[in-house]
């Protein structure tokens, strides 16, 4: 049962994966239809500048989880190469629990960001006047499914599916 709900938040954060990438492969589609626009047929462009900025944006909080289940995150590893396994075990635990704790505060604040946002009909001030809940969706949602994939890496380390930082145990002649 905890396996196969690990392996699903796996494959949730791979589409966050793709969806951010899609959003990232957007923004430089619309960057080129910038440059033509205003350096080749000399016309204004209205939304292209704000579509780049919050596709990029959306792209970095829908792709947490996946950098997450990549282990692509910067990762200093110094201590957890001196611990023993059970070291490593407990430090795994705390990081995850405090990424998991900071990711559900930023998640409920996100989402009161996007509810007040959708709720007072917020948009931005320029002439396309994108109502701002949509770039501010990318905040709760993404955010979550970073806390959803902190919950899978806990139980993956509980139930023996992952290693503690993704390094090997040692013999036992060198635990500490």
């Amino acid at each position: 049962m905890f396996s196969a709900f690990v392996k699903f938040v796996a494959v949730v954060s791979r589409l966050a994966g793709v969806t951010a990438s899609l959003l990232v492969g957007s923004a430089i589609v619309v960057v080129c239809q910038m440059v033509v626009m205003r350096y080749f047929l000399k016309a204004s462009t209205i939304w292209q500048t704000e579509f780049v900025i919050f596709a990029l944006v959306g792209a970095t909080f829908i792709g947490c989880p996946y950098v997450l289940l990549q282990r692509g995150h910067v990762n200093v590893d110094l201590l957890p190469h001196y611990l023993g396994q059970r070291g490593r075990m407990t430090l795994a635990f705390i990081a995850s629990a405090g990424g998991l704790a900071f990711s559900l505060v930023l998640t409920w604040t996100g989402y009161e960001l996007f509810h007040e946002a959708l709720m007072e009909g917020w948009t931005t001030e320029t002439i396309w006047a994108l109502p701002l809940w949509i770039p501010y969706l990318s905040i709760p949602l993404g955010i979550g499914l970073l806390a959803l994939q902190y919950v899978a890496d806990i139980i993956a380390l509980s139930i023996g599916a992952s290693l503690p930082f993704g390094m090997a145990p040692r013999d036992s002649a060198q635990e500490s």
